[in-house]
């Protein structure tokens, strides 16, 4: 019994790694190259990824992971970042933003849960965010365009100059990065049970970081 427990653990572990691969970061960010061809969508996957990588640190720690078990986890995170909006340059209608790029994930075997996520992120999908992935995709997307722009307004063009307060007081400017909804970054903290500063601050941290990949 025991002999077979272990045989069964490690054919577990190979399958797992095995998926991983099939899911890897370089395998989402060839498909996103693939479909997307504009420097500023890229660079808002990048920016989602980031933020969302991050979260999904916090979370893997909240739960207690370690190990391939982590990394998996937060790879997930990030992979669904990548590929949020992958399907958007070639179909920017709500008729098909992100049901072409889902179904395409499904076809070639993506896991439920990163399509379920995705799909929640639009919430005109009527998909619910029940999962902390789905809950902090939405969380994060519109934010990370949000400090984007806030980063692209100051001199420098550099997001180590933005701060919390100067976003804050640039969320109240309807006429700033007006395609931004104010309403859903409120929303996406609120559905992490996090303060919106607080929110903020996270994400500008987590962007502050890797400013280099984002051209920030």
């Amino acid at each position: 019994m025991c002999t077979e427990s272990a045989e069964k653990k490690a054919m577990d572990e190979k399958a797992n790694l095995h998926s991983a691969n099939r899911f890897s970061r370089e395998i989402a960010w060839e498909l996103l190259c693939e479909w997307t061809q504009g420097e500023s969508l890229r660079k808002h996957a990048l920016a989602v990824e980031i933020c969302l990588t991050a979260s999904g640190e916090v979370e893997a720690d909240r739960l207690g992971l370690s190990g391939e078990a982590r990394s998996a986890f937060i790879g997930l995170y990030s992979t669904t970042g990548l590929l949020h909006d992958f399907d958007y340059e070639k179909h920017p209608t709500a008729e098909e933003h992100p049901f072409v790029g889902v179904r395409e994930l499904e076809r070639r075997g993506w896991p439920l849960e990163l399509r379920t996520a995705i799909l929640g992120h639009a919430s005109y999908s009527g998909v619910p965010r029940v999962s902390h992935l789905a809950k902090a995709l939405f969380a994060c997307d519109e934010l990370a365009g949000f400090l984007t722009a806030c980063a692209l307004v100051k001199p420098s063009r550099s997001i180590a100059e933005v701060e919390v307060a100067g976003v804050r007081k640039k969320m109240k400017d309807k006429a700033f990065a007006r395609a931004v909804s104010r309403d859903d970054i409120r929303l996406g903290a609120e559905e992490l049970g996090l303060e919106l500063d607080a929110h903020i601050e996270f994400c500008l941290r987590a962007m502050q970081k890797r400013a280099a990949e984002l051209g920030l």
